[in-house]
């Protein structure tokens, strides 16, 4: 593969960032191609500007992730030109120019909206709860001359869709988006128009409006289209009260509603510039915004994927049932035609329990879309305001006689745009399901904030979800600039209420002072450090840093000795299947040894924060705190009358992680009696919130990797597997979410849940033999453990530099390999091939050898001959 710069990008923006927050964008490179020990050396920057013509900085520095911008501030709306050029050390070659990328800012300043002012209808409808959208429209005239650029910037208070003379937006956000809307732009007569929806905003979220503090029609739209033209005349088209109001088809859109659309009432062509919108409402002016109009950090909200039914049946009762074969996230497309005035009903579910849709998993959502047909021959629909989590979708109101063809119906798929990144399979089949599940229900959940379901009534930003899952979500998925934002929203909740405490969730949705709650609370401790770890950024690693220590200072309530007050509530080990199914924080686990053991491990990472960014101070406050709250840890929980080995499966395994314990002796003394309760279990999982992320890493850091192998590998409930079995196709919220005998948990559980989808980190690590030895993958550790089930793997990830991969199998002397590649083939052993990008290095560990062996980039080869997996 020839050497050469395979991507450059800016801050963490995907593909070409346009109308970024940044000023002074931090650039980065990755590479393509197995040059052998390669390192830079020096590189050259060229940008082209508008402003002051192309310029070429040279910078010597080995540095190609998150380099400073050289150049001076961009200004609002300004682009530039970016090449890039890496030099390698003396001997080593250099790479070509990079494709040229060009990076422009949005509007940076609240000066730069102009004259754009936040607007609504005069009159607005509430229809069965929920806002009923309202259409704006505005007709503006542009001169016949050649239009070179126009951009529309534009959010809503609540979910928008847009139009420009029949260009259509479908993404749906809180904050401003920013489009390149020249091509759409004619001279003479234009028209604009945006439907605005309740959403988040003014919908019902978690049992509470969050639209109380304005009447309940006061959606509305703010936006600013400008537009350059080739004798540099600008023009500018702002939301304002001169535009016409309306409502129109969509009667009624709620998130955990659905959506009824009224074919009868369309409005025709009401985006072009020849219609008549005398009739309609006049807008008024909102009071202004309390916040500040900010660029997203992460990519758009988008329709990623489209998938055809598999089968249409009956239920037991008669019913029309489509089943997509896939528990996804996103809405439908029908085509629809003659049935005159016919109401259709979709009612969307999970999973089927006795012949029948299962609507408990969405308890108080109505998850149901209603279309009502005119006399038109056909009509091709889809929600705009709402989306459903759902496998199957009963349609109701089709005459008998009425055939869906295979084109009649599909399912949109949506997530958040994010660079799919990291790759794994394994020749155990069971294992790469559960490895496709958990990337389902990270797509199916991972919607402009980190939702816990994306079905029921919920659907919230839980903190203690996102901590456990984030380290599996980067490497699954470059989320770096998804958790950014969350993250920012994190410490503004965090600062709102005063008490320093993150909220459970994030958004905050019932503006009440939270209670302090451990494994939740700290994701504003873990979040940012597991970023840093991933993406190797101390700038997000600064802008989180106050909030860790707001957290850790402030926030959690402590008694005499540092630990938790026990006074309080707390989640526990959430979620532990040997809990009551009506109390799932009441696991086998005491609460407070989780909330002790989380204080002192966040504490000690606090330090590592405060060390990474050079405060110096501080980390040496943190580190003795740590050294502290160890001893008094043990004291607590580990000191007679209390006995290590009474304690539950999780308990063991913090005490492992988070390395509690006294000495090397006792070390391997709860390793040993850890591994003698999985066997005692059934090498069934025991574990709920706070040990499942870990306890895979805990046998393996502890000489037990092939105990998790069989843990891992079990198929009884309650298991990984035993979701398998039963048909899932995400992850469930409750080990036991469906019964052996098929009946739905009594709770009413989501099956589409990414927590206990956190032991892909185990599999990528240990299994796929890949992970960062530096934050950002500057160095690398290749690890693979074989097992007798697991006999070959190939992993890979897009890491900042390149791309990482490894790939292994065994051959035995028998015959019997997995062995794919042509490579020379010598007999019985374990095969190991490795490539490691340019730039970075990597320690190679494997099975059998004494010895760590460091390589630098390139393709490498290992083989040890006549290895056998243990049994």
């Amino acid at each position: 593969m020839p050497f050469s710069i395979s991507k450059v990008s800016f801050e963490h923006h995907r593909d070409e960032p346009l109308g970024i927050g940044e000023a002074t964008p931090r650039i980065s490179w990755r590479f393509n191609g197995s040059v052998a020990n390669w390192e830079q050396s020096f590189y050259d920057l060229e940008i082209c500007r508008a402003s002051t013509g192309k310029r070429i900085f040279r910078v010597d520095s080995p540095e190609s992730v998150l380099v400073p911008w050289p150049d001076s501030p961009l200004s609002a709306s300004e682009s530039a030109t970016i090449r890039v050029r890496a030099h390698g050390k003396l001997g080593q070659p250099s790479t070509k120019w990079s494709r040229p990328i060009t990076v422009e800012t949005g509007l940076l300043d609240k000066k730069d909206w102009k004259t754009a002012i936040p607007i609504t209808a005069e009159h607005g409808v509430t229809q069965s709860g929920t806002e009923q959208p309202i259409y704006f429209r505005k007709h503006f005239v542009i001169p016949s001359t050649t239009v070179t650029k126009a951009r529309l910037y534009i959010t809503a208070l609540g979910l928008y869709d847009a139009e420009i003379n029949g260009w259509q937006s479908y993404d749906s956000r809180l904050v401003y988006d920013t489009y390149d809307v020249s091509e759409y732009i004619r001279g003479g007569d234009n028209a604009i128009g945006v439907t605005v929806g309740e959403g988040w905003y003014a919908g019902k979220l978690w049992g509470q409006h969050l639209g109380t503090s304005l009447a309940a029609d006061k959606i509305g739209i703010i936006c600013l289209l400008v537009i350059q033209q080739n004798d540099g005349t600008e023009h500018i088209v702002p939301s304002d009260t001169t535009w016409r109001a309306n409502t129109g088809p969509i009667t009624s859109a709620g998130i955990f509603a659905g959506e009824t659309y009224d074919s009868r009432k369309e409005l025709g062509d009401w985006t072009s510039s020849s219609y008549n919108s005398s009739g309609w409402f006049v807008t008024v002016e909102l009071p202004p915004l309390k916040c500040r109009l900010v660029a997203p950090d992460g990519p758009l909200m988008r329709r990623i994927e489209e998938r055809k039914y598999q089968k249409i049946f009956r239920t037991t009762s008669g019913k029309l049932v489509v089943d997509f074969g896939q528990n996804l996230v996103g809405w439908l497309r029908l085509v629809l035609e003659g049935l005159g005035n016919a109401e259709i009903s979709v009612q969307h579910a999970e999973v089927m329990e006795g012949g029948e849709i299962s609507r408990s998993s969405l308890r108080g959502a109505r998850a149901r879309d209603i279309i009502i047909l005119s006399k038109e021959t056909m009509l091709v629909w889809e929600p705009k305001f709402t989306f459903h989590g759902f496998r199957y979708v009963q349609i109701t109101g089709l005459p008998a006689s009425y055939k869906l063809g295979i084109g009649a119906i599909t399912a949109i798929v949506v997530h958040s745009d994010m660079e799919r990144t990291g790759h794994f399979s394994c020749s155990n089949p069971l294992l790469n399901k559960l490895h496709e599940n958990i990337i389902w229900s990270m797509k199916g959940n991972f919607l402009s904030v980190p939702t816990d379901c994306p079905q029921r009534d919920e659907r919230a930003g839980w903190t203690g979800d996102a901590q456990i899952f984030l380290p599996t979500s980067q490497y699954l998925y470059n989320s770096t600039g998804f958790w950014r934002g969350w993250m920012k929203d994190l410490w503004f909740e965090q600062q709102r209420a005063g008490t320093m405490i993150p909220p459970w969730i994030v958004p905050e949705t019932s503006l009440k002072v939270p209670s302090p709650e451990a494994v939740w609370g700290d994701a504003a401790v873990a979040n940012p450090w597991n970023l840093f770890l991933a993406s190797g950024d101390l700038e997000m690693l600064k802008e989180q840093y106050d909030s860790a220590k707001a957290w850790i200072n402030i926030g959690i309530p402590k008694n005499t000795a540092g630990l938790w007050d026990n006074r309080g509530h707390q989640f526990g080990d959430w979620l532990d299947p040997y809990a009551p199914p009506e109390d799932a924080a009441a696991g086998v686990t005491p609460p407070y040894l989780v909330a002790d053991a989380y204080l002192v491990r966040m504490t000690q990472v606090l330090a590592w924060i405060s060390g990474a960014l050079g405060r110096d101070k501080d980390a040496e406050q943190y580190l003795a705190q740590h050294t502290n709250l160890v001893v008094e840890f043990q004291k607590a929980w580990m000191s007679p009358p209390r006995s290590v080995a009474n304690l539950s499966q999780s308990a063991l395994t913090l005490i492992l992680a988070f390395e509690l314990f006294f000495d090397e002796t006792q070390r391997k003394a709860i390793a040993t009696i850890l591994c003698q309760k999985i066997a005692e279990n059934n090498y069934l999982i025991g574990t709920g919130y706070a040990g499942t992320p870990l306890i895979g890493h805990a046998l393996s850091s502890n000489e037990a990797t092939h105990q998790f192998y069989r843990m891992l590998l079990q198929t009884g409930m309650p298991s990984w597997l035993y979701q398998i079995t039963m048909g899932a196709s995400t992850m469930w919220e409750r080990w036991d979410a469906i019964l052996p005998d098929g009946t739905v948990h009594s709770e009413g559980p989501s099956f589409n849940h990414y927590s206990f989808g956190s032991v892909a980190d185990w599999m990528h690590k240990y299994i796929g033999g890949i992970s960062a030895l530096e934050p950002g993958w500057k160095k690398i550790k290749v690890s693979p453990i074989p097992n007798i089930e697991v006999v070959a793997a190939n992993a890979s990830y897009i890491s900042p530099y390149g791309e990482v991969w490894c790939k292994w199998w065994i051959e035995t002397s028998q015959g019997n390999n997995t062995h794919q590649d042509t490579s020379e083939r010598r007999g019985p052993g374990l095969y190991v091939q490795v490539q490691i990008p340019p730039n970075t290095s990597a320690v190679v560990i494997l099975p059998e050898l004494d010895e760590e062996i460091e390589i630098g980039s390139g393709f490498h080869e290992y083989f040890i001959k006549g290895f056998t997996p243990p049994e």
